[in-house]
C-alpha cells in the first residue's frame, strides 16, 4: 500500500476542533502538508511514517491534547493501523524559525522561470542542473512547480521512493540523487495521475517543507524549476530564499516574449531586485536529424536576442528544437548526459555561461 499526503488530509478532515466547531483542516490548523515517508527498514511491523504539523491559537489551548489524540486516531482508523504517526504542535503566539536561515550551506540559488507554460522551462532546468554536475559542481534541483511537477519523469525517477533521515534531532527528507544531482519534487509524494487540488497557501507550505525540511547538505548551485507565470509560489520563493539570480526561458514567438517581459519585470521590480542572469531562447530553430545543417525558424527568428538587447540582459543560449531533446526527457535521461550530441554540447555551454555570469555578479557585489 502506498500512502499520499491527500489520504492523510482526508483523514484529518474528520477531526473536529472544539474551538471553532469545524474540522482541523477547515480551521486552517494543518500548518504544513503532511510528510509521508517509507520506513527503511520497517519498524515493529510499520512500513510508513506520517508527520503532521498542527498549529493551535495558543500554547495554553484547552483542546490541544484531545485534538492531537483524535488526529492520530483518525489517521490509524481511516488510513492504516500500521503507520507511525508523529504530530508536531506549533502555536500562533510563538513565531516559527526565521526563514533567513534556510539553506545556509548553499552558495548560489538560481530560479529558472518562464512567463508562460510550454516553452521548455523544465527541460532547461533539468539539463542545466545535470550539466553543472558534469562540470564538477555540487548541485541540487527542486521542482517548485507544485501543480505540474515534471522532474520525476524527466529524471527517470517516477518509481523511486523518498526516505527520511534523522539529523541533529530532526527528521529530514532525504533528496533523491541521480546523474550527480540531488533532487526533490512534490511529484514523489503524489500519484502521477492525481490532480493537486490545493489552495495557494497549502502549495506554498508544501514548497517550504521541500526546502526547509530536507537534508540538502552543501551545494554549489541550487536550481529551482519554478511554475510558469507569476504566482503565490514565486512570492513565497522570494520571501524564503536569497536568490543569486533568475534565468528566463522563452521561445522566439511574440506571444511568449510578451509573457517573458512580465517575468523579467517581476524579478527586476524595485521591491524584489533579483538579478536577471540572462535569457534562454528555446526552440530557436528546428533542425531535422537527417539534415543537421538546416535551420527552420518555426516560432520566429531571434526574438529572445532582441528582447535581451532591449532589456539590457545577457542572452545565455539559443537552443534548437531537436527531436532527441524531447525523447530524452520522456525517457528519463536528460539529453546533456550524451555530451557528444549537439544538444548536449549546447546545454554544457549554457551551464558554463551561467557560472560565468554568477561569478561576475558575485565579484561586483564584493
Amino acid at each position: 500500500m502506498t500512502l499520499y499526503p491527500k489520504m492523510i488530509l482526508d483523514a484529518l478532515a474528520t477531526v473536529m476542533y472544539a474551538g471553532t466547531k469545524k474540522n482541523i483542516v477547515e480551521s486552517g490548523m494543518v500548518a504544513d502538508t503532511p510528510v509521508v515517508t517509507p520506513l527503511n527498514p520497517p519498524q515493529e511491523g510499520k512500513n510508513w511514517k506520517v508527520k503532521v504539523v498542527l498549529e493551535f491559537p495558543r500554547d495554553t489551548d484547552p483542546f490541544l491534547k484531545s485534538t492531537v489524540k483524535a488526529a492520530e486516531a483518525a489517521i490509524h482508523y481511516n488510513v492504516s493501523k500500521d503507520v507511525e504517526v508523529e504530530i508536531v504542535t506549533e502555536f500562533k503566539n510563538k513565531a516559527r524559525p526565521a526563514d533567513e536561515q534556510l539553506l545556509p550551506d548553499v552558495k548560489h540559488i538560481v530560479a529558472v522561470s518562464s512567463g508562460k507554460g510550454g516553452v521548455g522551462k523544465s527541460t532547461v532546468a533539468v539539463n542545466l542542473a545535470v550539466a553543472l554536475a558534469r562540470l564538477g559542481y555540487r548541485v541540487g534541483l527542486l521542482d517548485a512547480d507544485i501543480f505540474g511537477p515534471s522532474i520525476p519523469k524527466m529524471m527517470g525517477a517516477e518509481s523511486e521512493k523518498i526516505y527520511s533521515v534523522n539529523k541533529d534531532g530532526r527528521d529530514l527528507i532525504l533528496p533523491l540523487e541521480k546523474y550527480g544531482v540531488k533532487m526533490l519534487s512534490i511529484g514523489f509524494f503524489v500519484a502521477p495521475q492525481t490532480a493537486m487540488l490545493w489552495r495557494g497557501g497549502m502549495a506554498c507550505n508544501a514548497l517550504k517543507q521541500l526546502i526547509a525540511d530536507a537534508d540538502w547538505g552543501e551545494l554549489d548551485y541550487f536550481i529551482l524549476d519554478t511554475p510558469p507565470g507569476t504566482s503565490d509560489i514565486h512570492l513565497s520563493i522570494l520571501q524564503m530564499l536569497h536568490l543569486s539570480g533568475a534565468i528566463i526561458v522563452s521561445t522566439p514567438q511574440q506571444v511568449a516574449l510578451a509573457d517573458a517581459r512580465k517575468g523579467i519585470d517581476m524579478y527586476m521590480n524595485e521591491k524584489v531586485k533579483v538579478p536577471i542572469l540572462g535569457l534562454v531562447e528555446n526552440m530557436a530553430w528546428f533542425t531535422p536529424a537527417e539534415l543537421p545543417q538546416n535551420r527552420y525558424y518555426i516560432f520566429g527568428r531571434e526574438g529572445c536576442k532582441h528582447l535581451a538587447e532591449e532589456m539590457g540582459v545577457p542572452l545565455l543560449a539559443q537552443l534548437p528544437l531537436v527531436q532527441s531533446v524531447c525523447e530524452a526527457g520522456d525517457g528519463g535521461a536528460p539529453v546533456v548526459t550524451n555530451i557528444d550530441s549537439m544538444s548536449g554540447q549546447a546545454f554544457l555551454s549554457l551551464a558554463q555561461a551561467v557560472v560565468t555570469v554568477v561569478n561576475r555578479n558575485e565579484k561586483k557585489s564584493e
